[in-house]
């Protein structure tokens, strides 16, 4: 059963939380264990998961300025 979109968020969520400035790096080795393991659904869970984990991030810095 595909996860809500509420699920969603909350999975991005907990891996912003435990991985930090990794999250990238965790979710791509998710998605490539799982495609090796044929597990397409898993696949798109973990993109959706992503996108999320993106916008999550993109919120974070929008307010941040840069130091010149």
């Amino acid at each position: 059963m595909p996860l809500t979109d509420w699920e969603l968020w909350a999975c991005a969520q907990q891996v912003l939380k435990q991985h930090g400035t990794q999250a990238q790096v965790h979710i791509a080795e998710r998605i490539g264990s799982l495609a090796l393991a044929g597990d397409i659904a898993g696949v798109e869970t973990w993109k959706q998961i992503a996108d999320r984990v993106d916008q999550l991030s993109d919120c974070g810095h929008a307010g941040q300025r840069t130091k010149h």
